[in-house]
């Protein structure tokens, strides 16, 4: 795969003497298409994800389903931790991004890309986005998983496609940041350690009790966690039904943070690049 992809983008070099460059949308494309070949390749590098989703789905659903019945009102705590474990196994998904950008760095190959007149920005987006379509799938099983426990959604099929949707923009969100730190430091050790930073935000949010309910410092730390804002609106997509405020706001949070991480990735990248 790297061999017919060195061979793509000679190339491009090729023809952008006397014709225009790659179109980006198409860069990304393959580059994107490359690193889900890759990852797919090493099951090891999904799995774990998958796992954690689903394992956090049957335990908080198994554990703490009685105790809803006080905060919820009726509500559907499957709909409610539903989002949680998707989340879970995104944090674990993303860091595919910046395990990706790692071993390219240690092979040699990331600098024989940018050898290439490739675009930077198709760089970072090929490995961000095959991140954030793992993500996807991931959260496809755990929602599968979900239907079979139970699980009835206020806004049907459209709520469920909807909620895919927010997870690959979780995806994209999380791998910028993860695929920045890898580009910063060239180290698989320093990029899983950046990944394990984001756990945190699942538990500094409204994890197992709306934010209403929350006090003191950690209602706080929860109105500034961008988490709390995706699962707010999912949340509602699952047990309350399209509530446009929650979703916007959702959406806008997500579409925030993932432009200041890619900003981050692109920064890492141009400081490597001038490190050469």
């Amino acid at each position: 795969m790297e061999a017919s992809s060195i061979s793509t983008m000679g190339k491009v070099s090729a023809g952008a003497k006397g014709s225009p460059r790659m179109p980006l949308l198409a860069q990304v494309a393959m580059l994107t298409r490359r690193s889900l070949v890759t990852e797919f390749r090493q099951p090891a590098n999904i799995i774990p994800g998958l796992f954690l989703g689903v394992f956090f789905l049957l335990v908080y659903q198994a554990s703490l389903s009685g105790a809803a019945e006080f905060f919820l009102k009726g509500q559907s705590y499957l709909g409610f931790i539903l989002p949680l474990s998707v989340v879970s196994a995104g944090l674990t998904g993303a860091g595919a991004a910046g395990q990706a950008l790692v071993r390219d760095i240690s092979s040699g190959y990331f600098d024989k890309l940018l050898l290439t007149p490739i675009s930077r920005s198709a760089l970072l987006l090929g490995p961000m986005i095959s991140s954030a379509v793992i993500i996807t799938l991931q959260a496809s099983v755990v929602i599968l998983v979900a239907l079979f426990l139970g699980l009835k959604s206020a806004t049907g099929f459209a709520g469920l496609l909807s909620l895919l949707g927010f997870a690959l923009l979780t995806g994209l969100a999380l791998s910028g940041f993860i695929a920045g730190a890898a580009l910063r430091t060239g180290s698989a050790g320093a990029t899983t350690a950046a990944s394990f930073l984001l756990f945190p935000l699942t538990f500094l949010t409204a994890t197992f009790t709306p934010v209403a309910l929350l006090t003191g410092w950690i209602k706080t730390a929860a109105q500034f966690n961008p988490i709390t804002y995706t699962l707010e609106a999912t949340r509602a997509l699952l047990n309350q039904g399209w509530d446009g405020e929650a979703i916007l706001r959702g959406l806008a949070v997500l579409t925030a943070v993932s432009i200041v991480t890619f900003c981050f990735a692109f920064f890492s990248l141009s400081a490597r690049t001038r490190q050469r």
